[in-house]
């Protein structure tokens, strides 16, 4: 609410800190457990990844290609977040 009443009077001081810094400061996470889950969502998204890549071998194998590069692609962008 207090955001509110700031930009609708006109007293917008968050805008010169930066979108990183409003980022980071949003965050209650610490430095080490982000690193751990940028490492798990990487390394779950390139085994799906991969995972998906395998099943276009199998017969069929194109809707579970689709499935499981979709889940790969999505978990390794979700490490953004």
């Amino acid at each position: 609410m207090d955001k509110l009443k700031r930009a609708l009077s006109g007293d917008d001081g968050d805008e010169e800190q930066g979108i990183v810094t409003q980022i980071r400061d949003a965050s209650s996470l610490s430095w080490s457990t982000r690193i751990r889950g940028f490492i798990i969502c990487f390394v779950l998204g390139f085994i799906f990844s991969i995972l998906g890549s395998l099943c276009l071998f199998l017969r069929n194998g194109l809707i579970l290609f689709g499935i499981f590069y979709t889940i790969g692609n999505v978990t390794a962008l979700a490490r953004l977040v």
